[in-house]
């Protein structure tokens, strides 16, 4: 009989601590999964890339959280299955939400609230956007040895994918 090995990740510290991951207790939470996002990226850098292409107004003396933290909330946010924003203010406090933006489970300032997020998803024009873009581009194009010749983007706008394909039967043909 083979006798099998425990394999633990090893995850960067926070505030100087071990941060550990065990997979035989009893209370878990459905969000640990961030713990190992928060790696990637913290490697990757996506929301400080994105974060550079902003131009942020507010008065650097009153900032709480930075452009840099709360597209880092969101990215989090929308990968462990929150779509919207508006579960922030809930989320805020959530001790697996703090470990991964570099916080401790139970001290430190809290992560931003619904208010901030949505200021932050309304305050890029029309050429922060572009740079956005180009910004994900150059990033996916950067995961590659060497970067394709070509994307295609298949969007379905329509938010359903049976009736968008009945609505194009129907009027087109």
């Amino acid at each position: 009989m083979a006798q099998s090995t425990c394999f633990t990740p090893r995850l960067s510290p926070l505030n100087g601590k071990p941060v550990l991951l065990g997979f035989d207790g009893a209370d878990m939470s459905s969000d640990a999964g961030l713990t190992l996002l928060r790696e990637i990226e913290r490697r990757a850098g996506l929301a400080q890339r994105l974060a550079d292409c902003l131009h942020d107004p507010r008065d650097p003396a009153k900032v709480q959280h930075s452009l840099c933290d709360i597209i880092r909330f969101r990215i989090m946010m929308i990968a462990a299955g929150y779509e919207d924003g508006n579960d922030a203010t809930a989320l805020r406090y959530d001790p697996s939400f703090r470990i991964a933006l570099e916080r401790g489970p139970e001290t430190g300032p809290v992560l931003c609230s619904q208010p901030t997020i949505l200021r932050m998803e309304n305050l890029p024009d029309a050429r922060a956007l572009i740079r956005m873009g180009r910004e994900m581009v150059r990033f996916y194009c950067h995961s590659f040895a060497r970067p394709p010749s070509r994307i295609v983007l298949d969007i379905d706008d329509t938010f359903d994918a049976v009736h968008g394909h009945q609505q194009l039967r129907l009027f087109n043909g």
